[in-house]
């Protein structure tokens, strides 16, 4: 029996390199859109400052590709390393997404590549169309990864046998599982709202601090639109996702309400823990657990009670970051429609403009740690609700992890990695925009140029 300290450094390991991926894998499929769309707005209005726009986050796109490669390489070592008996005994089963997410990633790769070298290079049209296979390339590819975690929440797609073998696989059933299209639908959605918001939050701290150029005007308007419509449309999805969860996955849905005991028209719980087996310190709405979980104020919610207790995930953790979620996708929301009637009321009234308002600007800035908080925690909820499960019902975490020891000494240098890697690409971004600046011009060349002189 591998020790709790060995199980729980896996689980960390398997956490650190989720969640610092999952943000670089969000750019990578909602930048290639926002790039598109300033693309398209430069050629067709012979504007500038929307090509130099593209073409400056175009190459920060690269450095996040760069770095998002290396994460998710790591990642993929990681599934085998880390989990030899998820690997090995479904490896037939999730063989498909794997090797289609590869693909995926190298088209995403090769069309990157084309369209930063087809500067200058290619006619204006074919160039922009270059992006069209980078954006559907990322989509697929998420769909892929997704299909992967979709099955662990929702196995399909073979056969066990008693003595722990897989048969029968059907490949395509394992792919298309029940929870996929809700899981990817969520994820898809919560991309554009982490790239959208980020960035626009990089021009509205630029904007607060004076610079007030159409540059950063249009750098910041189109990912927030992008990040605005995705926060009011994600509430809606995610509810659509929830709704499997009361016959799939009850233990989740338990943990996440907070629900003790399984009862209809069961309230919604603000806040709150379980502290030795009973809910504290939540404020409970009537009936609004029922009416958003089931869809229905007389479908019951089901409670921990009629979950084994080796069968129950982490109550208080679950909760909290599924509360957390919401409360920053709601708060999202909100500015989102805040800045929407802004600029409504500036065009029919002739009032302030919207990005003349500090207040707002403040807010703007605020959406993009709020939006790497939302994903964060989503994700927490989703993984940690499965628990003990790595695939539902099927096969347990604590049987899956490797029994090979030194856990933590590959954690360690996994935080150090990653550091390393994190702090290089802040590094390089920070110059890349800060040359932009000092010289008002994006093909610069490198301070090792031979035609420069310079060694």
């Amino acid at each position: 029996m591998l020790a709790f300290e060995e199980l729980m450094a896996a689980r960390w390991q398997m956490a650190v390199s989720l969640g610092s991926h999952i943000v670089l894998a969000s750019f990578g499929v909602a930048l290639p859109a926002m790039i598109f769309v300033v693309h398209r707005r430069g050629i067709r209005r012979q504007d500038q400052v929307a090509l130099d726009l593209a073409h400056k986050w175009a190459k920060a796109a690269a450095v996040l590709f760069a770095v998002g490669a290396v994460s998710g390489t790591i990642l993929s070592f990681e599934m085998g390393l880390l989990w030899p008996a998820l690997m090995s005994t479904y490896g037939d089963v999730l063989g498909l997404p794997f090797a289609l997410e590869g693909i995926a990633f190298f088209v995403e790769a090769i069309f990157m590549g084309i369209y930063l070298y087809g500067w200058g290079r290619l006619p204006a049209r074919t160039h922009l169309l270059t992006l069209i296979p980078m954006i559907l390339s990322g989509v697929f590819g998420t769909f892929c990864v997704l299909a992967v975690n979709a099955w662990m929440n929702a196995p399909a797609g073979f056969t066990l046998l008693p003595d722990g073998s897989v048969t029968d696989v059907d490949p395509l059933a394992a792919f298309f599982n029940r929870a996929i299209w809700q899981e990817f639908s969520h994820m898809l959605v919560a991309c554009y709202l982490v790239t959208g918001f980020v960035t626009a939050a990089v021009y509205a701290t630029g904007m607060l601090r004076g610079r007030r150029d159409e540059h950063h005007r249009l750098g910041f308007t189109v990912p927030f639109t992008f990040g605005a419509i995705a926060a009011v449309v994600q509430p809606l999805v995610g509810h659509v996702a929830g709704m499997r969860l009361a016959s799939d996955q009850p233990s989740k849905l338990a943990a996440m309400e907070l629900a003790t005991t399984t009862e209809a028209r069961a309230p919604l719980y603000l806040g709150g823990l379980l502290i030795d087996g009973e809910r504290r310190f939540a404020l409970p709405i009537p009936w609004l657990g029922s009416l958003i979980s089931r869809s229905s104020i007389n479908r019951p919610v089901p409670g921990l009670n009629d979950i084994p207790v080796a069968d129950r995930p982490p109550a208080n953790v679950v909760h909290l970051s599924f509360q957390i979620m919401i409360g920053c996708g709601l708060l999202m929301a909100a500015i989102g429609l805040w800045y929407a009637w802004r600029r409504r009321s500036a065009r029919r009234t002739d009032g302030a403009d919207p990005l003349a308002s500090r207040r707002f600007l403040q807010a703007a800035v605020l959406t993009g740690p709020l939006a790497v908080i939302a994903l964060e925690a989503g994700w927490i909820t989703t993984e940690v609700g499965r628990q003990p499960w790595i695939v539902y019902g099927v096969l347990r975490v604590e049987d899956a992890v490797t029994r090979n020891g030194g856990i933590w000494i590959t954690f360690a240098v996994l935080v150090a990695v990653y550091a390393a890697m994190g702090t290089g690409a802040v590094i390089v971004l920070r110059s890349m925009a800060r040359r932009w600046r000092e010289s008002g011009v994006v093909d610069l060349p490198t301070p090792y140029d031979p035609a420069s002189g310079e060694q």
